[in-house]
């Protein structure tokens, strides 16, 4: 059983994670830390863990077996640095870093410590992308030509007051979520991203970030991409992909609340229909990493393959400063 500890802990921990735990069955919760003491003593007292004074502290205990990082993006390079510094594999949420330099520091890190590293990329986990991925590599629908991925949620009211503050966050929905929607094709593709290209808008609210953007992606295997992600939108999750022979779509591919439809779409209607459950990805992401920690399998999002999820945010980015075009590096 490994022993986690939370630096960080916010709505996302609150919400998605601390509930992942109890389903997990090699994965346990054993203490946090947060910046505001007194509320980190209350999450500790309501849910019957150890709060920490420092986020060193933490680390360096001998009660915990491995961090999860969960802080605002701009503190993911200390954080995992700390951890890494302490001998302890670090779990950390996406976007892994502000830019690929500072995840190249992680990568240096990890490997001086002999440590690992790993990137919660849950939906990798989701049952919904997995059956998209495993109908793709059977050829249900010939050789992928389009993907599209969507990720919409309203902002106003959100409980992550910092996700409009370049100061902490890597950017607006296209570093929230969408690395999420460039991951989850990648995952179905089993594809890498060669360009990218990127049109967004900020509005009054959350200037200088985005509010809402498209993103072009030209992948490696050949296939055509775009992720379209707002802050303005009623919530959705939409994930498709078009091949020569049939199509599939899922609407709500990458939520967790509810069962999800996946369809296979030939000849112009739904040749087969399956409804999954993506409710235990987290604990599934968990017990994964837990594995790996211990020696026992690969974990899906690895921090080197999350270097490429990173260059892949960079060039978006900076195809929307520019307005041209942005290859990403080869591995």
């Amino acid at each position: 059983m490994i022993r986690y500890g939370l630096l960080g802990f916010g709505h996302h921990c609150v919400k998605r994670l601390v509930p992942a735990f109890p389903g997990a069955r090699k994965s346990v919760l054993s203490g946090l830390w947060r910046r505001d003491q007194e509320k980190a003593a209350a999450n500790a007292r309501e849910h019957s863990i150890r709060s920490f004074a420092t986020a060193e502290a933490l680390c360096a205990s001998k009660e915990i077996d491995a961090v999860f990082v969960t802080s605002p993006d701009a503190l993911h390079l200390p954080h995992v640095l700390l951890a890494l510094g302490h001998g302890k594999p670090v779990l950390c949420e996406k976007p892994l870093g502000m830019n690929a330099a500072e995840v190249n520091q992680m990568l240096a890190a990890a490997r001086s410590a002999g440590q690992r590293l790993g990137v919660a990329q849950n939906f990798r986990y989701n049952r919904s992308l997995e059956l998209m991925r495993e109908w793709i590599a059977e050829g249900r629908i010939g050789r992928p030509a389009l993907a599209h991925a969507q990720f919409c949620y309203p902002a106003e009211g959100s409980p992550r007051t910092w996700i409009y503050d370049p100061a902490l966050a890597c950017g607006g929905p296209i570093g929230d979520v969408g690395i999420h929607c460039v991951d989850a094709l990648r995952f179905v593709l089993d594809s890498r991203v060669a360009a990218v290209n990127t049109l967004a808008r900020a509005d009054a609210e959350s200037m200088p970030v985005e509010a809402y953007a498209a993103i072009g992606l030209d992948f490696t295997s050949g296939a055509m991409g775009a992720v379209t992600v707002s802050t303005r939108g009623a919530y959705r999750s939409l994930i498709e992909v078009s091949g020569e022979t049939g199509a599939l779509v899922s609407q709500f591919g990458m939520t967790v609340e509810a069962d999800v439809d996946v369809e296979l779409w030939l000849e112009g209607k739904v040749a087969e229909r399956k409804t999954v459950s993506n409710a235990d990805g987290y604990s599934r992401m968990l017990d994964a990493f837990s594995d790996c920690v211990e020696g026992r399998g690969e974990f899906r999002s690895t921090g080197e393959d999350s270097l490429h999820n990173q260059q892949v945010l960079d060039a978006a980015y900076a195809s929307w400063r520019t307005g041209e075009r942005q290859t990403v590096a080869e591995a």
